[in-house]
């Protein structure tokens, strides 16, 4: 149960408010930014897609009324489009101008109501869930949290600053890579032996790696470290999270930065500061080309992977993504207090792997890993925690049953931890 219920008792639940429109950005330019319209588009496949005429975007929110495309230029001017068509509870639109390294949010407008789940707040810029690449980090300031500084979340009206300029921004990513005949080393259970270790801490202080790279995919992917694994005889390397996480306030006012990762917000995204490049899609083609190189010593690449809970914390924390877009959906709230999580973690929040969008959205992430990003398979960090149904673990939930006849996922290595 959430460590969160012995706060008081909601108040009974109010009608829901929809929070007001965004206040007038701050950042210079913004105000003046020309309006497109957008095509309808495809409700499928969710995310960002490219191709050779522009950017199909789509979007899951059960709640909303309205979506917006946020799309940004280097200089942070915001163009804000209004997808114009919806699926089911899916939101989507096809723009022409939105090319490769095209930075973009969205704003989610609907009920904002927290003693009954529900926390829409359409002046906060959020993640796209399925973002391949995310680019710069949360400034921690106030715009960042939804509710207004004196509440306690679940009561009051929402704080409707606009947040865009202490936001990331996702990343309309080229998925196109020259492989070269890239082969999965595929080892047999009984010949592979693991080397658990962090992209940063194996590279960082190697004397023989570059000194410009050390700590990042292109690191790893050195003949240097790749030669040190392969003497020691290991046949996979397990790498600690990569997957985008949150570096979060309370660290970063001290100086500090979260190093283990277990603070997922983009399950589709590597992590930006493990990549050398600094240019848009270019912590993907760096994955990807270190992963080549791992295979190419015979190496299989394994991902500790932290599908269990995400980076937005308890009722508390920010608003970054899946809190803004839907959070009934995404997250398992306690029933006797709607505005307050189950917190089977110890980290503020759970998944909800129950509810049928957000176990394709785990599925969807790790088929793209292995499809896309050519890796050999997955430690689920909190595995039991994924096979929770009402308050039990059941070793035939839906996630483990999605797994167990996933074509795809059959043929990599799975490691539960217990």
């Amino acid at each position: 149960m959430s460590s969160n219920t012995d706060r008081k008792p909601p108040r009974a639940a109010r009608r829901p408010r929809t929070a007001g429109a965004p206040r007038p950005a701050t950042t210079p330019g913004e105000t003046d930014a020309p309006v497109e319209a957008a095509k309808a588009g495809s409700p499928i496949p969710l995310g960002a897609t490219l191709d050779t005429g522009g950017t199909n975007f789509a979007i899951f929110s059960s709640v909303a009324t309205s979506v917006t495309l946020c799309l940004f230029d280097t200089d942070g001017v915001e163009r804000r489009i209004a997808l114009p068509s919806r699926t089911g509870h899916v939101w989507h639109g096809y723009v022409p101008s939105a090319a490769a390294g095209q930075l973009y949010g969205y704003r989610v407008a609907g009920p904002y109501n927290p003693a009954a789940g529900a926390r829409c707040i359409e002046s906060k810029l959020l993640l796209d869930p399925y973002a391949k690449e995310i680019r710069g980090q949360a400034k921690w300031d106030r715009s960042l949290f939804g509710y207004g500084e004196s509440d306690a979340a679940e009561d009051g009206d929402p704080d409707t600053t606009d947040d865009a300029a202490s936001m990331p921004r996702c990343v309309v990513v080229d998925d196109h890579f020259e492989w070269d005949g890239d082969r999965a080393p595929q080892r047999a259970w009984s010949d592979t032996v693991f080397y658990e270790t962090h992209v940063k801490g194996i590279t960082q202080r190697h004397p023989d790696v570059p000194e410009a790279i050390r700590g990042t995919f292109a690191a790893l992917a050195n003949p240097a470290v790749t030669g040190h694994l392969t003497r020691l005889g290991v046949t996979a390397v397990e790498l600690l999270p990569v997957h985008e996480f949150v570096h979060h306030g309370h660290l970063v006012t001290e100086g500090r930065h979260n190093y283990w990762g277990y603070d997922t917000i983009g399950f589709f995204a590597p992590h930006q500061d493990y990549a050398a490049s600094g240019e848009p899609g270019g912590a993907v083609r760096e994955f990807k080309t270190m992963v080549r190189s791992l295979h190419r010593a015979g190496l299989e690449v394994i991902l500790d992977v932290v599908y269990n809970h995400t980076g937005e914390g308890n009722h508390m924390g920010p608003t970054l993504s899946f809190r803004g877009i839907d959070n009934a959906a995404y997250y398992r709230l306690s029933p006797d207090a709607l505005h307050a999580y189950f917190d089977y973690t110890g980290t503020g929040n759970t998944l909800n792997v129950r509810h049928p969008q957000v176990l394709q959205l785990v599925m969807d992430s790790l088929r793209y890993w292995v499809t896309e990003m050519h890796v050999d398979g997955f430690r689920f960090d909190l595995a039991v925690t994924l096979g929770r149904t009402e308050h039990d673990y059941d070793r035939w939930s839906a996630f483990f049953s999605a797994v167990q006849q996933d074509p795809v996922l059959q043929r990599v290595k799975l490691i539960a931890e217990p």
